[in-house]
């Protein structure tokens, strides 16, 4: 039996109090703090889009400095040489094209000039310069703008220590197949990246997939001669490693070892994958070629010239200074976002994994042969409450469904200070067994308490003015009360106005998201909602919790959090069928969800000491919360960021694995949702729109969510809001329901 120990609550007093008239609360007389609430709505609005933006940026930004953009990783043809000087071809590696030359530069013979193309790498970039300084080596590092601006401090490591860094474009693209506005863009982010990690710039400049300088071609040469006009010198090589190929140690000492005591330009690489090979040869091949005379320098100390890398003041180092700052907190919100991305995954497979098995459990258990809820059905009256604001259009089908039930009901219409002649369309009716009770508009709660005060029977079920009920409803509404422990049933809830694209994405939800959820729920014991559209009580449970309460606006998940930590059983009946209106309009959703969502965070919150108290309470507190904190507000929270990262992927790659990680987690979904289908006996038709809703619905449901987290955090409040209806909803015709086997009935 559920527990006896909380205090019974003056029903009829608290009823009382609810149906005073509140002008507050009247829609046509908004308070001074509904007002402001109605004039700070635009600024949540405004932070719920900067978020998005933000993150989007954030993103963006990510993508574009890991090399993943832009990027043309193509080697071309070689093209004619035609206009190339013969001396650019036949001379050294170092080309100088400033002010109009035309001159090439040989390294002087025992100088040896290490370079290293395509870093700094956080593992291989710190090997090398550990190697260079235990060997007292300097060298010349061509680093990428992109992977500088992701490890700016080895960038300041290899200045600190006396190496030359020069500048191997932002992107690594083949700037011999692009405009020169881009190879201008290209030079200009690379020196904002050196501007901020180390606070130099350089006039050193290696193109991506050069080689030697008698491989320059007609296509190249163009190139070289603007680079050199914008500042720069052009550095080829004139011996290459290939350690790229990673051809063994031996022959990467091989390839780096000029002959003749020749000085010369040697490409290495400490990035671009894995270099162990290129250390190990390093730590051999520079104690060897200084025993043979040589010296590692720099390539500005081997031509005995000024340093190529110049300090760098004011604005340019404070731009730069920004840009490695804006990368930190780039990567930094990425990271944030892979884990959220981490946690959804994990939630949603988790969730889906629950519902199937949850869920099969209670169809089993429930449709056995022989299932029964106690020893005899419920047969006694019930007493069905139908409160009504402003329902002209939807209450005559609402109560005439009622009165044709094949349960014994009492129907009890409270007009909630209606102005649309609510009240008198119900009494024009004339039927049996209905009556009206008027009350001055004081909200939901209020009217279903005065409706409780006006019942004539222990069994109570409440609906909502726009809904329509079949025959058979209310009687398998109540078979669940039986059993003796159960306080409250939650009913089937249908879309019944499922005929438009936004009506499909509905009914998806409604079958999939709320009915599939309701079965793992009451296998877990801990059903967090009764839906307002169809839901049963037990009147005595409902008097021991206070009644309905206007404490938040999601009065059917506060009154059943109530119910469940006063010890009492809330199950699912899923024959207790019920037709509702759903929203028609992207605007009336909003105001909806808006208000379930940031209702149900409310209850949350007031029930949150649940979680330390023992008992029943405790134990909904530390199973039925968690639950629903995690599958009702964080997934669907971050359920989004599947869809930002399926854009990040197709954008910045891998592509492949993105799209087929997105399909991978869109057909979880729709094994799901089709089970729901099933074991709802619904048409799968509807489900062709499943991608579509997964692409533009979830969206509408993220922003709408997150304004709830916003408006709770900026301690707005949030007003009842009526939605318009159409009233054309009635019991679908035997036809438009599938059979046990899932097919529709022709």
């Amino acid at each position: 039996m559920p527990s006896r120990t909380r205090r019974r609550t003056d029903h009829k007093a608290r009823t009382d109090r609810k149906a005073r008239p509140d002008h507050a609360a009247r829609p046509d007389r908004p308070s001074r703090k509904a007002r402001t609430d109605r004039r700070r709505f635009p600024l949540r609005y405004a932070l719920s889009f900067l978020l998005l933006l933000a993150t989007l940026a954030m993103l963006i930004l990510h993508g574009y400095v890991h090399n993943e953009i832009l990027a043309d990783f193509r080697v071309r043809p070689e093209a004619a040489t035609d206009q190339v000087p013969r001396k650019i071809l036949d001379g050294g590696p170092v080309i100088d094209t400033r002010g109009g030359r035309t001159d090439s530069l040989r390294v002087p013979k025992h100088r040896l000039v290490l370079t290293f193309d395509d870093g700094p790498d956080p593992t291989w970039t710190p090997k090398v310069l550990d190697i260079l300084a235990k060997h007292h080596a300097h060298a010349t590092f061509f680093v990428t703008g992109t992977m500088t601006s992701r490890y700016p401090e080895l960038v300041k490591r290899m200045v600190d220590e006396g190496h030359e860094v020069g500048l191997h474009t932002f992107n690594h693209p083949d700037l011999s197949y692009h405009s020169r506005s881009r190879a201008d863009w290209e030079l200009s982010q690379g020196q904002l990246a050196l501007a901020g990690a180390a606070g130099i710039r350089s006039s050193l400049f290696r193109p991506p997939y050069s080689s030697f300088a008698s491989a320059m071609d007609d296509r190249s040469w163009p190139v070289t001669k603007y680079i050199g006009s914008r500042g720069y010198l052009t550095v080829l090589n004139d011996r290459d490693s290939e350690d790229w190929r990673k051809p063994g140690v031996d022959a990467i000492v091989r390839g780096a070892t000029p002959a003749g005591g020749k000085g010369a330009v040697v490409l290495m690489h400490d990035s671009g994958g894995d270099r162990g090979e290129t250390v190990a040869a390093l730590d051999r091949y520079l104690p060897e070629l200084q025993g043979k005379g040589y010296r590692f320098q720099t390539l500005t100390e081997a031509l005995d010239a000024p340093s190529a890398d110049t300090p760098v003041t004011g604005a340019a180092l404070w731009k730069g200074r920004a840009w490695i700052a804006l990368i930190k907190a780039a990567d930094g919100a990425t990271d944030v976002l892979v884990a959220g991305l981490a946690v959804v995954g994990v939630l949603v497979i988790g969730r889906f994994g629950l519902m199937l098995l949850l869920s099969a459990t209670h169809a089993r258990r429930t449709r056995r042969r022989g299932f029964r809820w106690g020893p005899e059905p419920v047969t006694r009256p019930v007493s069905v409450l139908v409160p009504a604001y402003n329902e002209a259009k939807c209450i005559e089908s609402t109560v005439r469904s009622l009165t044709e039930s094949d349960h014994p009901v009492e129907i009890i219409v409270i007009d909630d200070g209606s102005t649309d002649g609510t009240a008198r369309i119900v009494e024009g009716l004339g039927l049996p067994g209905v009556r009206v009770v008027r009350q001055l508009n004081a909200g939901k709660p209020a009217a279903l308490n005065r409706g409780l005060a006006n019942a004539s029977h222990d069994l109570i079920v409440m609906m909502d003015g726009d809904t329509v009920f079949e025959p058979s409803t209310v009687r398998e509404l109540v078979q669940p009360f039986a059993d003796h422990r159960v306080g409250a049933v939650a009913g089937n809830a249908k879309v019944g106005n499922k005929d438009t694209l936004i009506g499909a994405w509905q009914h998806i939800e409604y079958v999939m998201g709320f009915n599939l959820d309701r079965r793992m729920y009451d296998v877990l014991r801990c059903m967090p909602t009764i839906p307002g559209a169809v839901g049963a009580f037990r009147r005595s449970a409902l008097e021991r919790v206070g009644g309905m309460s206007d404490d938040t606006l999601a009065e059917d998940t506060d009154v059943t959090m109530a119910l469940h930590r006063d010890g009492w059983r809330v199950v699912y009946a899923e024959k207790a069928r019920a037709w509702t209106e759903a929203p028609e309009s992207v605007q009336q959703l909003w105001s909806q969800r808006y208000r379930w969502s940031y209702g149900t965070m409310q209850a949350i919150w007031k029930h949150r000491r649940a979680v330390v108290e023992r008992g029943p309470s405790g134990r909904f507190g530390r199973i039925g919360l968690p639950l629903v904190s995690l599958f009702m507000v964080l997934a669907p929270l971050l359920a989004p960021l599947i869809d930002i990262f399926l854009v990040y992927g197709l954008v910045f790659g891998p592509t492949g694995r993105t799209i087929g990680s997105w399909f991978a987690i869109l057909a979880i979904q729709a094994v799901c949702a089709a089970y729901a289908f099933f074991l709802d006996r619904e048409r799968l038709t509807p489900l062709i729109s499943l991608p579509l809703q997964q692409i533009l619905y979830r969206q509408l449901m993220y922003v709408v969510l997150l304004q709830s987290w916003i408006t709770a955090l900026t301690g707005g409040r949030l007003r009842w809001q009526k939605l318009r209806r159409k009233g054309g909803v009635g019991v679908p015709q035997p036809d438009a329901v599938a059979p046990a086997g899932g097919r529709a009935a022709r």
